[in-house]
């Protein structure tokens, strides 16, 4: 996509609300940067923007396109691995109003980056910090003693990071009492005392979890979860 039609964005546009680029692999920095050189107005009402797996875009472009939207909700950035604590500075900075963060697969966004998600966005609803292998316990910590109000995280395929364990996730059933939907796949570090914790803060909220993978956590029959979990609809273990 060329930066003049990227650009294009003329006052019949600005009503605009979505914008999805997923797997754009043409757009880059500069595409971002000019359309702020040319003092694009058009995209002050966006709520949606999609750039999963947009590869060639950086820090800096995430600087650019987030200037743009100042009343964004929804961001996703998934699987654009060069992106760094720097891009979260840049989006508490421009996007007051986020609700549904996807940074799963930035691999170089660190609990540095969660202390300034959970400072600035009490009200956060959904979270995805799968394959984020920088992330600990304390990053965990930080988020879900002030984003109350998240009703799903996503922590598949941590267990490449094996610094998150029953702390971290225990820390999630103890601020997030309204959880809706978690996912621990594959986080070999975490065990029973995780699960007896969200059966304590969350029973009356999850109705999905998923514990595929978590080799510490032991099986249980059916009965048992109902008791632990009355409104589960949805249980995956592992094999």
């Amino acid at each position: 996509m060329s930066c003049l039609r990227f650009a294009s964005l003329t006052p019949r546009y600005c009503h605009l609300k979505v914008i999805n680029l997923e797997f754009a692999q043409d757009i880059d920095d500069w595409h971002f940067v000019r359309l702020k050189e040319m003092g694009c107005t058009s995209l002050q009402e966006l709520e949606l923007l999609n750039l999963n797996a947009c590869q060639k875009v950086s820090d800096k472009g995430i600087e650019a396109i987030t200037s743009l939207c100042p009343n964004l909700q929804a961001l996703s950035i998934y699987w654009i691995v060069g992106l760094t604590d720097l891009t979260i500075t840049h989006i508490v900075k421009n996007c007051k109003h986020i609700v549904d963060l996807n940074l799963s697969g930035c691999k170089n966004i660190s609990d540095k980056g969660m202390q300034l998600v959970a400072d600035s966005y009490e009200g956060l609803k959904k979270l995805n910090i799968t394959r984020c292998i920088k992330l600990t316990d304390d990053g965990l910590q930080e988020v879900l003693q002030k984003c109350c109000s998240l009703e799903s995280l996503n922590l598949y395929a941590l267990s490449r990071c094996v610094r998150v364990t029953d702390v971290g996730v225990v820390a999630i059933a103890q601020g997030c009492r309204s959880l809706q939907l978690l996912s621990l796949f594959g986080i070999v570090g975490v065990t029973d005392v995780c699960l007896e914790a969200l059966s304590k803060c969350c029973s009356r909220s999850l109705t999905t979890l998923d514990v595929n993978g978590c080799i510490g956590i032991k099986k249980r029959s059916r009965d048992d979860l109902i008791q632990m979990f009355p409104f589960l609809r949805c249980f995956k273990v592992h094999s």
